[in-house]
């Protein structure tokens, strides 16, 4: 088997790769009859130089390989026929923007592979980058925080080097006594709850969050059933939430009225409440003036997620009485949102690190063993030139008529 580690051509530039020289090293020392190539490009992390020394070939011709990766989608243009592609596709939602990158996987009959439908048999993601975007969402919140308070200023993540470089700046400024919520007990709030932890910020209870007052900062860390109650008043378990998110009313307003700062690192399915809406933030006990939306939905669940910001510009004002965006995020009435919708990109070495480990981990081995546990063919929405049976829910999307 030969596989391709594409060049990443789509704009915004993405320094990310799927497996970094060292990580190739350990997967042809696991599986010797494996071959890898890599695609010239001047903008990758780890530079062609890197997978030369590590005994790899740089080329700007992939054309004889098997299977290609990538991070980012690839244009439809750089598609290459009957190949293997695996990348974020952002398709499975149905996402207007990427229609015809989808037609393009049948139109050119493309097995593929999408990075964020890699799953074991519970259909719990088995790869990703979202510690990492809890990683920098937390730093960047602090960031913003600094920013609109007038307390403090650091550098933007994507200026230093790796995670520890942001700890090193998170412990170069003393916060005030606030309260931060954290919603999210995956990967991303995770990453996030570990940036707080860094700084020695407490943690406490919800009981104590809503109630008690603190001479220092503190945090609480939310899981579904502490933002969301039964409409019928009924106590039941997470995992009715899950399988019943409709059955639920949101009882997230307890904590916008003691909360100074908001980071949003939960899933959100489309049919749960919203966290807060437009006139929620009208109200006078609206407390939060600053939010981190690590999730970035847009206009739900977070009325105040207006759209996606970008690394070169993350911060944005939502006056919380209009319900509209402003450019002055430091007003007193105004909400300092920091949205940035690829956060892992600004901490690329350490990002393409951890996605390689996990994919050697759960992806290669399957190429070699039938695809024993099915991780294939969970994430294989293409194969010659239809839908497979799993993904048969697009067909409406690939035919614009939805």
């Amino acid at each position: 088997m030969k596989i391709a580690i594409t060049k990443e051509r789509k704009n915004p530039p993405d320094k990310r790769v799927v497996l970094p020289p060292h990580i190739c090293q350990e997967a042809v020392e696991m599986y010797p009859e494996l071959k890898i190539k890599v695609e010239s490009s001047a903008i990758r992390v780890y530079k062609d130089e890197a997978y030369n020394k590590a005994g790899f070939p740089v080329t700007d011709d992939v054309t004889d390989c098997d299977v290609i990766l990538g991070v980012k989608e690839v244009p439809i243009d750089a598609l290459i026929p009957n190949k293997k592609y695996f990348f974020f596709s952002h398709t499975i939602k149905k996402q207007p923007y990427n229609r015809k990158l989808l037609k393009a996987f049948l139109d050119k009959n493309i097995e593929m592979y999408d990075h964020e439908v890699i799953t074991a048999q519970n259909n719990i993601r088995l790869i990703g980058f979202g510690y990492y975007a809890g990683i920098v969402g937390a730093y960047n919140g602090m960031r913003t925080f600094g920013l609109k308070q007038g307390l403090y200023s650091i550098p933007k993540s994507a200026s230093l080097p790796d995670k520890v470089a942001l700890i090193n700046e998170l412990h170069s400024f003393k916060l005030p006594a606030i309260k931060i919520v954290l919603t999210g007990t995956g990967r991303v709030g995770n990453g996030a709850k570990e940036m707080l932890d860094a700084m020695y910020i407490k943690q406490v209870s919800v009981e104590n969050f809503l109630t008690k007052t603190y001479d220092e900062p503190v945090y609480v860390q939310l899981d579904v059933l502490d933002y969301n109650r039964r409409k019928d008043g009924v106590e039941k378990d997470m995992y009715d939430f899950f399988d019943n998110p409709a059955e639920y009313d949101s009882d997230f307003k307890r904590f916008t009225r003691v909360a100074d700062f908001f980071i949003a690192g939960h899933y959100h399915n489309a049919a749960a409440p919203d966290f807060y809406t437009v006139n929620d933030t009208k109200e006078s006990d609206f407390k939060i003036r600053v939010v981190a939306d690590i999730s970035c939905d847009i206009g739900r669940p977070i009325s105040s997620t207006l759209r996606a910001s970008t690394i070169a510009d993350p911060i944005y004002g939502y006056d919380r009485v209009t319900g509209k965006e402003v450019s002055d995020y430091k007003d007193a009435e105004t909400i300092a949102v920091m949205a940035v919708d690829n956060l892992p990109a600004e901490l690329p070495k350490d990002a393409s690190d951890g996605f390689g480990e996990m994919f050697l981990e759960h992806v290669i081995p399957a190429f070699f063993d039938g695809d024993k546990n099915g991780i294939l063919q969970r994430a294989r929405m293409t194969q010659n030139g239809q839908l497979t049976e799993r993904y048969k829910y697009l067909q409406d999307y690939v035919d614009g008529k939805e």
